[in-house]
């Protein structure tokens, strides 16, 4: 067994934790909080960490490029954020959905992001031209996440409509379901193979499913409340998963059992993170904690346990998409196991990095430019985040103040320092353009459907010519015989 103990306790977030991930090179963690900001924190000693201010509502999703140069995030606001992580703070704004993001990730490449939202559809945007590309909708509620595979070919998404649904990113049609959650479907991603996709419910279940197969392959029922994030070990031997009842637990996927419960936070626990390289993870949560963890693979030789099972564990060739079946609903019985649970509750030492704060100033221009709502909204209760699973209901009127600490407000004139009279003007300006926007991926979308309508009568007509000159060729024939 590996163990796992708390190292280092993040202080800097003012609300809840909802999410978090490293950097490529283990040297950064990014967390994002219903604060409405964006933490970068430098891992080395006695560092500093960077706070980027441009967000106007919680933040749901964070997540590194492949090579670290740029750190994208969602928001409540409706928008995407792209971050240069450094004391620049300088950001890129993203908007095409009309509700609440839910999650954003890069694709291996780092050419492309996928999106999830509360208008009930995935996104696909071009990083490079900054552009909305496509997208995918079929879920019939809200879709808590989203995530690439490992080769890009496929997208995996799920929602409060309880389902887990498979895409393929070529012909972005939905080609296999998969249903029967007793509640929301929570979060969904690929292992590092990219044969098999984990997802979580608040159902307080874990599942984990053989896309090749279409087969259910291991079903835990470990947590005692809503399970809201999991993080696979790069090895694809454990799995971290952070829940509602407080608690984190640790899976052994090869000999599939529980192995470790860990205790830390003190409120639902809704993120979770490992390193690229495995050795650490990080966790988020209610209580506005950031806690890092390490394990001691190590100690272990983790190698001779690789080695072990190395059949098992080395990836897998990615399944051709033909090798996909069945593609319809497929339903599940519960599995019950005996499970082993080791409690471990770590002691954490806490440090309190001097914390800079980027973004402020460029914000008030720079959405302008990027034709992004500056306006504020008044703070909502956390429960709307997604782990009380509550339903859609209407944003709350904006605010024309600014809550700061010790219940005092401060005028968005104040603060931006721009006449309420131009201020008012930009907003309306700025409302066309998100109409048009959403007006232009409509027609998109639009066009989409048409040509592939277009190419199917296309395709139709072949068939039908075929046909009539394989019939004329037969009758040709027949009239030859009886003469």
């Amino acid at each position: 067994l590996c163990l796992y103990m708390g190292i280092q306790h993040f202080k800097g977030h003012k609300d809840v934790v909802s999410c978090a991930d490293f950097s490529p090179n283990n040297k950064q963690l990014a967390t994002g909080s219903c604060d409405k900001n964006l933490m970068i924190w430098n891992l080395t000693p006695k560092a500093r960490a960077f706070r980027f201010v441009g967000h106007t509502d919680i933040i749901t999703g964070v997540h590194f490029s492949p090579n670290g140069s740029l750190v994208a995030s969602s928001s409540r606001d409706q928008t995407v954020r792209l971050w240069t992580p450094s004391i620049k703070g300088e950001s890129t704004v993203f908007k095409a959905h009309t509700a609440s993001v839910r999650s954003v990730q890069f694709s291996s490449d780092g050419q492309r992001l996928v999106t999830a939202s509360d208008d009930k559809s995935v996104k696909v945007w071009g990083v490079e031209r900054k552009k909305f590309l496509y997208s995918l909708n079929r879920h019939t509620n809200w879709v808590r996440c989203a995530r690439f595979s490992p080769d890009g070919r496929l997208v995996a998404s799920c929602g409060d409509d309880r389902t887990v649904r498979l895409w393929d990113t070529s012909s972005r049609q939905c080609i296999n379901i998969f249903t029967d959650y007793g509640g929301s479907a929570t979060f969904v991603d690929f292992n590092s193979s990219g044969t098999c996709i984990a997802s979580s419910g608040a159902d307080n279940t874990l599942k984990i499913w053989d896309i090749r197969t279409n087969k259910l392959i291991q079903h835990y029922i470990v947590h005692s409340a809503g399970v809201n994030c999991f993080s696979f070990h790069p090895s694809g031997n454990y799995l971290i998963s952070g829940s509602s009842d407080s608690t984190m637990k640790i899976l052994d996927l090869l000999e599939g059992r529980l192995i470790y419960t860990l205790h830390g936070h003190k409120g639902p626990v809704l993120a979770v993170a490992f390193s690229r390289d495995g050795d650490l993870f990080a966790s988020g949560g209610a209580d506005s904690q950031v806690l890092m963890w390490k394990t001691n693979f190590d100690s272990l030789n983790y190698k001779v346990l690789l080695s072990r099972h190395r059949k098992r564990v080395t990836p897998d060739p990615p399944p051709h998409l033909m090798d996909i079946y069945p593609r319809s609903h497929h339903r599940h019985s519960a599995q019950n196991g005996t499970v082993e649970i080791h409690p471990i509750v770590a002691d954490t030492q806490s440090g309190d990095p001097q914390v800079v704060e980027v973004g402020r100033v460029l914000f008030s221009t720079a959405d302008v430019r990027s034709h992004d709502s500056a306006t504020s909204r008044r703070d909502q209760p956390i429960s709307s985040l997604g782990w009380t699973h509550t339903r859609p209901r209407e944003e709350e009127d904006e605010d024309q103040h600014e809550r700061l600490p010790g219940g005092m407000t401060t005028s968005r004139e104040e603060h931006s320092g721009i006449p309420s009279s131009l201020n008012s003007t930009l907003e309306n300006i700025v409302q066309q353009l998100d109409i048009l926007t959403q007006t232009v991926a409509v027609l998109e979308e639009r066009l989409t459907l048409t040509e592939d309508k277009l190419r199917t009568c296309l395709d139709n007509q072949v068939l039908l010519l075929q046909q009539t000159q394989q019939i004329d060729g037969s009758d040709q024939e027949a009239e030859g015989q009886s003469l």
